[in-house]
Order: C-alpha cells, then sequence, then structure tokens
C-alpha cells in the first residue's frame, strides 16, 4: 500500500523539529515499536513521527495504527489522534484477581490468513474518497475512474438524509454508504437541518473532532452496542423530536441535547452489562459504587470529549456545565434497571393529565422517554431491519454467558444460550419492556409514527413466536428472566438532578 501520495515524510526514528511541529500543514505522532520491529519498546515509544502537507490545504487527516496498517479518515482539525491497539498493556481491563477482560477485544474474531477485512476495505475507500474531494478543490485532473463509485456512493448517502426522518430508514445501509461513518455523518446532518450549528455558534472544525471521536469511542467490535447503534438511535430521537406535541413544544436548547444524548448514550460501551462488571470486582462498578455503573460511564465519557475538543468553550460556564449536567440526566435514563420508575411516573401524568411542555421540567422529562423508547426501539422496526438487531444484541448477550461459564462465573440473565434462544429473549423483551413503555408513548404521542410503531411490534412479536411453536418452556423462562432483570432493587435509586420530581 503506498502511503506518500506526494506527501513528504519525516522517518520515525528522528525526533520532529520545533519548526515542523510549529507548521499549520503538521501532524506529529508516537510511534509505537510494535509495528516497526523495534528491539526496545519503551524506548521507542517516546519518539516522534511526522507528516507533512501543504499548509494551504485546509484538510488535516486522521491517523490511527491498527496492526500493520496505517488507516486514514478525513478530519476538518489540525488536531490528531493516534491509538494503537498493539504494543501496550490494554487500558480496560477488568480487575477481578483471576479474570481479566480487555474489552476491546472481547467480541472480536480472528481473521483468516490472506484474507482482507472488510473494515480496512472500507478505510482504503474512504481514504481514497478523500484524495478525490482534495483533487478537486485543488482543480487536478481525475487519476483513475475509482472515483465514479466513491460518487455514486456519496449521491446514495446523500439520498438515504433527504428521508432520514423516514421510520423504515435503513441503518446499516447508510452505514455502508458511508465507509463505517454513520454516526458522524448522520449527526452532523441533523445539527445542521435543525440550524443548530448556527444558532449556537458551534465551530466546525471542533464539531467535527467532536463527532469523529464520539465515533472511534464506540467499540465496533460489539456486536450490539457500537457506533452503528448509536446512529440508529440518533435518527429515532430524530423520528420522536418532530412528532407534533414535542416539535410545537422543544427549544432549539432541547433539540440539541436530545441529539447529543442520543449519540453519546453508549459512549465508550464494553459489551457487557452491569452484573459482569460489578461480579469482576471491575474499577468502574468500584468507581460508581454499582449504580448506573455503565450509564454513568457513557455520560462522563460524553462530558470529558466536549471538554477536550472545547465544543462549547464559547459559551457562558454556566450555560457549559447546564449542558453537561442535563445530558448525564438524559444518558442515565436510559438505564434499563430503572425501567418501572420512569413508567410508573409517565403513567401518572398521562392519568393525571398535568404533563405541561411548557415548564422545562416537564420537557426535560418527555425527553427522558423519548431517549428511552429511541434506544429500545429496534422490535418496532420493520421486521428486516428488527430481526438484524435482535440477533446481534443476543450474540452479544452469549458471548458474554459463554465468558462467565468458562470462568466459572454465575451466568447474568438472558446470557445462557443452552437456556435461551433468540425468540425467547426477544418475546419476553417485547412484552415485559417494550409493550408497556410504547403503549404509554402512543397514549401521550397518539400519531400515524407510534400506531405505525405499534404495528410492527405486533407483527414482529408475532413473527418470533412463530419460529419455534414447540419451544414455549424456554420463552416462559426467558421471559421471567427478562422480569427479573428489569425490577429495580431500592438500594439503585439515583437522583437524576434538579430535572426530576
Amino acid at each position: 500500500m503506498e502511503l506518500c501520495y506526494q506527501l513528504p515524510v519525516l522517518p520515525l526514528d528522528r525526533p520532529v523539529p520545533k519548526h515542523v511541529l510549529s507548521r499549520r500543514g503538521a501532524i506529529s505522532f508516537s510511534s509505537s515499536s510494535s509495528l516497526f520491529g523495534a528491539p526496545d519498546p519503551r524506548q521507542l515509544s517516546q519518539r516522534r513521527g511526522a507528516i507533512s502537507y501543504d499548509s494551504s490545504d485546509q484538510t488535516a487527516l486522521y491517523i490511527r495504527m491498527l496492526g500493520a496498517c496505517v488507516i486514514f479518515k478525513q478530519l476538518f482539525s489540525r488536531d490528531v489522534r493516534v491509538r494503537s491497539q498493539v504494543g501496550f498493556e490494554p487500558e480496560r481491563r477488568g480487575s477481578h484477581p483471576y479474570l481479566g477482560v480487555d474489552f476491546r477485544t472481547l467480541h472480536s474474531r480472528a481473521e483468516s490468513a490472506g484474507s482482507i477485512p472488510a473494515r480496512r476495505i472500507r478505510r482504503l475507500f474512504s481514504f481514497q474518497r478523500h484524495l478525490l474531494s482534495s483533487r478537486l478543490l485543488r482543480g487536478a485532473p481525475h487519476l483513475n475512474p475509482l472515483h465514479i463509485l466513491d460518487e455514486d456512493y456519496c449521491g446514495q448517502a446523500k439520498c438515504m438524509l433527504e428521508k432520514v426522518g423516514c421510520w423504515s430508514f435503513d441503518i446499516f445501509l447508510f452505514d455502508r454508504l458511508t465507509n463505517g461513518n454513520s454516526l458522524v455523518f448522520l449527526t452532523f446532518h441533523l445539527l445542521n437541518q435543525y440550524g443548530l450549528i448556527e444558532l449556537f455558534q458551534l465551530d466546525m472544525v471542533k464539531l467535527r473532532q467532536f463527532l469523529v471521536l464520539v465515533q472511534e469511542d464506540y467499540h465496533n467490535q460489539n456486536p450490539y452496542h457500537n457506533a452503528v447503534h448509536a446512529a440508529d438511535v440518533t435518527q429515532a430521537m430524530h423520528c420522536y423530536l418532530r412528532e407534533p406535541k414535542l416539535a410545537q413544544s422543544l427549544t432549539s436548547f432541547d433539540i440539541l441535547l436530545g441529539l447529543l444524548a442520543a449519540a453519546t448514550h453508549d459512549l465508550d460501551h464494553p459489551g457487557v452489562n452491569q452484573p459482569f462488571l460489578i461480579k469482576t470486582n471491575h474499577y468502574l462498578a468500584a468507581l460508581y459504587r454499582n449504580t448506573s455503573v455503565l450509564e454513568n460511564h457513557h455520560w462522563r465519557s460524553a462530558v470529558g470529549l466536549l471538554r477536550e475538543t472545547d465544543l462549547f468553550s464559547h459559551l457562558p460556564a454556566e450555560d457549559s456545565l447546564s449542558i453537561e449536567r442535563q445530558l448525564g440526566s438524559l444518558i442515565l435514563a436510559t438505564d434499563i434497571s430503572r425501567q418501572n420508575d420512569y413508567l410508573s411516573r409517565f403513567r401518572r401524568h398521562l392519568d393525571e393529565n398535568d404533563l405541561c411542555l411548557g415548564h422545562s421540567s416537564h420537557r426535560h422529562f418527555t425527553l427522558q422517554m423519548a431517549l428511552k423508547c429511541a434506544d429500545i426501539c429496534n422490535p418496532c422496526r420493520p421486521w428486516e431491519l428488527s430481526k438484524k438487531w435482535s440477533e446481534k444484541v443476543t450474540e452479544e448477550f452469549f458471548h458474554q454467558g459463554d465468558i462467565e461459564k468458562k470462568h466459572k462465573l454465575e451466568i447474568s440473565p438472558l446470557c445462557d444460550r443452552e437456556a435461551n434462544t433468540i425468540s425467547s429473549v426477544q418475546i419476553g423483551f417485547m412484552t415485559y419492556v417494550v409493550e408497556p413503555l410504547f403503549a404509554e408513548w402512543a397514549r401521550f404521542s397518539d400519531t400515524r409514527l407510534s400506531q405505525t410503531m405499534l404495528g410492527h411490534l405486533g407483527l414482529n412479536k408475532a413473527s418470533w413466536s412463530a419460529t419455534e411453536p414447540e419451544a414455549s418452556g424456554s420463552s416462559e423462562e426467558g421471559e421471567s428472566e427478562l422480569a427479573r432483570a428489569t425490577e429495580e432493587p431500592s438500594s439503585r435509586a439515583l437522583s437524576q438532578g434538579s430535572h426530576e420530581s
């Protein structure tokens, strides 16, 4: 693979001159000894390298080291991160005395020798697209016919974004058309479509950098909790924000919070659930005292990226803190162990007809319910999409169960592949979690979209029931496990801040 593309490259074993690093077009990164066969990893990890390009070009390149391959991603920023996944101790590791789990490789699969990873191919196309756009900006002629294919893919992605408010939006297809960058493109498009970039005077460079870092902090080796899931939840959130009751009442600030919370609600998810972190004495469980461990981590990770990119640094400090606090309140609401608490409160508001969207606290609570619906809306999608999501989430559950069984730990509910099937897990999930929530949402917003979701939910449940007509025993067991898993222990009561009464 040619890496130069007419770019001058400084050898990695030489320090970078200060005048190079001070240039507008300089990129620096730490080199990994494992990639270049150096004898002393600790010594070489301190060496510096640089890639310099024409300072008149405002487009920077994002570089990430994966094995022996250098992958380029387009990033409209001069700040560059490099994350090496080889040659160093894992950053996230369980603290169980006899169980160490590197969550970055928990769901990864070994690839056969000689095969080319599909993700690497997509990245190559992504870099080729960057070269094409750079040539077009400079007025250079096309050098190869590959741009025709890329233009075709870009055109299809743009056509899909024109129908981003359609409930049958195929996020898997959109992710392929954007070369695995669905979360970045979708969120950026929605923020621009709502006029939030101009209204809040968001810096385009910082925003692009923030979205790229958010997408990269999702573990794409997770079958379910990955960047595509975050993009799917963001698209669903957009559909709910367009509902008449919300569209007429929500402020631009509410919409900004809703979209950011949807995009970051599972940030840095390790691919295992909270009971797994607790039973393995993971440091996150100790840090958050076994209470909403994952949700707290998602929130803090999002706040870390907001501060790292200074996305809201131009706003008053009070406003920035308010955004961070309310963002946390939204993300913490996705804790499944608090499902009954939120549902009971939502039902009580609807029974008493006292939900006034003119009050900021009521609008915020409605956003919490909308995010909860978006997070578990997969059973309400058309069958082709719903089935794919069901298979992915069950695969993630069963893989965790395999690890627990291997290390002689108690198997978490729904994670035992010998006691549960995909259909039994899904039927229980729909019955005890999805149906009650979306029935109340339909009471709140009785629109065509709500009826469409309930219709798909009923059809999908019937389809799963038909797949194993003789497995009623396992289905009942799966339903009972789901019911127990969603019960809220009194010790997990968690304050959600000033927006909860």
